[in-house]
């Protein structure tokens, strides 16, 4: 998948193409059902499939504060729609100068002049340009004029609720991380480069891989049980994702203890594949008794492991 930072980077190879335009935060079921659709066109048309995003969201950039929690960074995204077979991602930098372009003119610029689209899949609720003025009607008779094809999506619903980033962050919130997994169609994943540590974990015996979270808002807290991806090898783990209580620190961070492993892998990009909640973050009364649970965190990883190796057979 080729990946198309800004417009001033579409070059004539890029253009002529089916597009979808959208946060695809997660890039969950109902994403893959828009791609999948996608690529149904793009065969009868011989082109190019191409998903056109944001960085960073247009929620972060008008509130960040209210911003909700993000699913996916860019890079666990690239991943994920390469993962869908998707060719080009178009990703434009939202900002000042794109939140004032009205509607017809992202509709020129963007859709007409820069990628040169035959065919546009949306929601029929899409709102877009300064003010979010444009609309589907809008889009449809754009489209007529300019010579392509615009389709609304069709909702995916399980369990008579329609699938979205929303509805997942709300599992995850209430600890339902089978549920919200079932609905992305993928574990929910965590990429990053292994940084350095206060080297505490190795201290206590069970040394860590850490991730910086930085600024981000990430929609899980906790320890889980994991897969890891690293260095062409997956391996199970144990993760906290948060702030350490215990030793009271104030950045949060992603740390996983991989099983069966003893290996340097400082500034290795690592995969994190979340598979189940084991509990919340807590502050113990001493690091003996932080260790103690760690402990009994690899014991449920080891067993739960078991399981699936069980089901599998």
């Amino acid at each position: 998948m080729q990946l198309i930072r800004g417009l001033h980077n579409i070059k004539q190879e890029h253009r002529g193409c089916v597009a979808t335009i959208g946060n695809f935060d997660g890039v969950h079921i109902g994403h893959k059902t828009i791609i999948a659709a996608l690529h149904q066109k793009a065969q009868q048309l011989k082109e190019k499939t191409c998903v056109i995003t944001f960085e960073p969201l247009p929620r972060e950039y008008f509130d960040t504060a209210q911003a909700p929690a993000r699913l996916s960074s860019l890079r666990e995204k690239l991943f994920l729609l390469a993962g869908c077979q998707v060719d080009q991602l178009l990703c434009l930098p939202f900002g000042k100068r794109l939140s004032s372009i009205h509607a017809n003119e992202f509709i020129q610029r963007v859709l007409v002049q820069g990628l040169g689209i035959h065919y546009l899949i949306v929601g029929d609720d899409f709102r877009f340009g300064c003010g979010r003025a444009g609309d589907f009607p809008q889009l449809m008779a754009r489209g007529k004029q300019c010579g392509f094809e615009v389709c609304d999506t069709q909702a995916v619903v399980m369990g008579s609720e329609r699938i979205s980033s929303t509805r997942i962050r709300e599992a995850l919130a209430s600890n339902q991380l089978e549920q919200a997994n079932q609905l992305l169609g993928h574990p929910l994943t965590m990429i990053g480069r292994v940084v350095k540590g206060k080297q505490l974990g190795r201290k206590l015996g069970f040394p860590t891989a850490n991730i910086r979270i930085g600024s981000r808002k990430v929609a899980i807290k906790g320890v889980f049980s994991v897969r890891v991806y690293v260095k062409g090898c997956c391996y199970l783990g144990v993760a906290n994702m948060g702030c350490k209580p215990t030793v009271s620190a104030k950045e949060p961070l992603l740390e996983v203890h991989l099983l069966d492993f003893d290996e340097n892998v400082y500034g290795h990009n690592i995969r994190v594949e979340f598979i189940k909640k084991l509990r919340d973050e807590r502050k113990f009364d001493s690091l003996a008794a932080l260790s103690d649970a760690i402990a009994i965190d690899i014991k449920h990883t080891q067993k739960l492991s078991e399981v699936m190796l069980a089901n599998r057979v």
